[in-house]
């Protein structure tokens, strides 16, 4: 009995990996992989905790209260945030949803689990950085060199279409249309495509980045210095290079850790400047809900303080013409004397 329940565990995990998230769900490479590191994570802990190993588990040893103890034991053990913590959380509830699909018989032992609450956690508002800053980074690379061009071209690409670094990694010369409607098609979470225009100098620094790397058109647009697509951090490598060059120009950059997420915040933040609707900046963004989107108004103090003023301004209030206090002398006396 315990040798096949071992063997349904495993088979239930072969399936969510194998045909669940890639097939169904569509998940991404990066996705499927925060989920295994989750449940590689909880298995170990609960084989510890009954004193055997992982492949000996059995569905009945996953039940909530060994959900909820690793949870537990990420936070305070493992010294997660609460947000980690909701986020492995997530991860365990997606292949605890699947097996409830499929194995009504312990449909009460997943219930129990999937009424696990999330930690609430204080999030944290946004980095992002000003038009002028993203300038300053973007005009850092030396466009003489064909390395440089690519750079630049790079860094004016993340900042016109706020593109996840997924995104632009994986972006093909086919995906582009550099003449006019110009325009990229990005392939986002789940494989979602959309639609996004591109800026006259983005177009055309592409066009000139194709040219000089005589590429096909199935071939990803940015390519290292051997050939090779560019990876994440080679990308991310690449930003943090060229902001710690302008920190030397504007040092508040160098107190800040610029990643390319923080350039699609930028983005957003930017739309929001320009008076553009929330909802067109959730398509162009390429988030599910406007919810998500919606982060970006409570982080922009300049937006706050602007409606401040008009409204202000619309109350009719009259300023206060109090002549300042100005304190007497033998105050400061007093004071001088301490």
């Amino acid at each position: 009995m315990s040798r096949t329940s071992s063997r349904d565990l495993f088979a239930q995990v072969e399936t969510y990996f194998t045909e669940y998230l890639p097939r169904q769900r569509g998940a991404s490479v990066h996705t499927i992989r925060a989920y295994r590191d989750a449940l590689t994570l909880l298995f170990k802990f609960v084989a510890e905790q009954r004193g055997r190993g992982v492949a000996s588990l059995q569905l009945s040893d996953l039940d909530a209260e060994a959900v909820m103890h690793f949870l537990d034991h990420i936070e305070i053990k493992r010294s997660n945030s609460p947000a980690t913590r909701n986020c492995r959380r997530a991860a365990i509830r997606g292949f605890f949803k699947h097996m409830l699909r499929s194995d009504l018989a312990h449909s009460l032992q997943y219930i129990r689990v999937l009424a696990i609450p999330a930690k609430k956690a204080r999030q944290r508002p946004a980095t992002y950085l000003e038009a002028e800053d993203v300038r300053l980074i973007i005009s850092m690379p030396d466009r003489r060199t064909h390395d440089g061009w690519r750079d630049y071209t790079l860094l004016l690409f993340l900042y016109n279409c706020g593109a996840r670094v997924a995104e632009v990694a994986g972006m093909r010369w086919d995906d582009l249309q550099l003449i006019v409607p110009r325009q990229v098609r990005l392939r986002g979470k789940g494989k979602k495509e959309r639609l996004l225009p591109l800026w006259p100098e983005t177009a055309n620094a592409l066009h000139r980045l194709r040219g000089m790397t005589h590429s096909d058109e199935h071939q990803c647009v940015f390519i290292n210095r051997y050939g090779q697509p560019m990876t994440r951090d080679g990308i991310a490598y690449v930003l943090a290079k060229h902001a710690a060059a302008a920190g030397q120009a504007n040092p508040v950059l160098l107190r800040k850790h610029i990643t390319p997420h923080v350039l699609r915040h930028s983005c957003a933040v930017a739309l929001l400047q320009s008076g553009t609707d929330v909802t067109v900046i959730r398509d162009y963004l390429g988030h599910a809900s406007v919810a998500t989107t919606g982060r970006y108004i409570t982080t922009n103090l300049q937006m706050k303080r602007d409606a401040m003023q008009a409204f202000w301004k619309k109350a009719g209030i009259e300023p206060a013409r109090a002549k300042p206090w100005k304190p007497k002398s033998d105050l400061l006396a007093f004071l001088r004397s301490l």
